[in-house]
């Protein structure tokens, strides 16, 4: 894919125009509180794994609604005192999969819970969790992005935001951890919601980890790549035109600008000039929001990949100096 974006210099100054609905505090704020009274206290059970340098739990928290929602939690193994913990969401389409693919981050001595993806897991990496409330149903394009999207109450990803939310609350309250050095991160999708998180629950986040991250200027994104999961907005819309502007106005609340207008702690963030999937225009609008300290890293020759490894021990160097 060859550059097809505003130019570097361009994307550094870029504002988004994405309108924020008048409510947008109050629906949120709303939904997390609603969620929080449904809570009951998460289960934690240890499981048996090959893995010998690493402990996994198996976690069920309460999310959306007091919905409950599966993790992963891994520890390096015979770690003692309160570890800093990072709560990490998965791309588009997958599940939280099995312990084995999530090291990482316990292998540089966090407390590592991994948030499985209500109603994903069908892709590339299985899920667990079903989407056990679809009170959106409606139209929509194959996928997650339309579903019930006619409205911001029913639409899919209210539920999977304030799971996200949710897993970092559950997360500062683990024994054995510290909650005052708690990292959020994620790629893509799960680069969205590590934004979104933090922007939800500041006082709770104290670093953030959002490789090219989905969702950001929605408006602007669809009309730019003809690649899924963006895709699927247009074909909706080519289906339903007369559907536009209720589609777009329920989008506006779970645009990842919103939200990075929200985030106090500092914030590393990769862009892929040649990501066709999130396009850098959107990634930058999203960081251009931010107001705390931030770092962006941009990957000229990349696609959706956006850094690899590259990114993650970046952040990981990043994190540990800002916590």
């Amino acid at each position: 894919m060859a550059h097809f974006d505003f130019p570097l210099a361009e994307l550094r100054a870029y504002v988004p125009s994405t309108p924020e609905p008048k409510r947008f505090d109050d629906f949120w704020s709303g939904t997390l509180a609603a969620a929080r009274r449904a809570a009951v206290p998460p289960v934690v059970t240890e499981v048996a794994t090959p893995l010998r340098g690493v402990t996994t739990y198996d976690v069920t928290f309460s999310g959306y609604a007091g919905q409950p929602i599966k993790a992963w939690l891994n520890r390096p193994a015979g770690a003692t005192g309160p570890l800093p913990v990072a709560v990490e969401f998965i791309g588009y389409g997958g599940g939280r999969g099995l312990p084995i693919d999530w090291l990482l981050w316990a292998s540089a001595g966090y407390a590592h819970l991994v948030m499985d993806t209500r109603g994903q897991g069908g892709n590339w990496r299985g899920g667990d969790t079903p989407d056990v409330d679809d009170s959106g149903a409606g139209p929509s394009t194959p996928g997650f992005v339309t579903r019930g999207v006619q409205s911001p109450e029913t639409h899919y990803y209210r539920r999977l935001y304030t799971d996200a939310a949710r897993a970092v609350e559950v997360a500062a309250e683990l024994p054995g951890v510290d909650p005052t050095r708690l990292v959020v991160t994620g790629k893509s999708q799960g680069g969205a919601l590590s934004l979104v998180a933090a922007g939800l629950v500041p006082d709770r986040v104290s670093a953030v980890v959002s490789g090219v991250p989905f969702l950001c200027d929605i408006r602007r994104s669809v009309t730019i790549t003809d690649s899924n999961p963006f895709n699927e907005v247009v074909r909706f819309l080519r289906a339903n035109p007369n559907l536009a502007s209720r589609t777009l106005e329920t989008l506006d609340f779970i645009d990842v600008v919103h939200f990075a207008k929200r985030v106090t702690a500092p914030a590393v963030v990769s862009a892929a000039l040649m990501d066709d999937v999130c396009p850098p225009s959107g990634v930058f609008g999203a960081y251009n929001s931010l107001s705390g300290r931030k770092q962006i890293e941009v990957y000229e020759w990349d696609g959706h990949d956006g850094g690899r490894s590259y990114f993650d021990t970046l952040a990981l160097e990043f994190v540990e100096g800002a916590m």
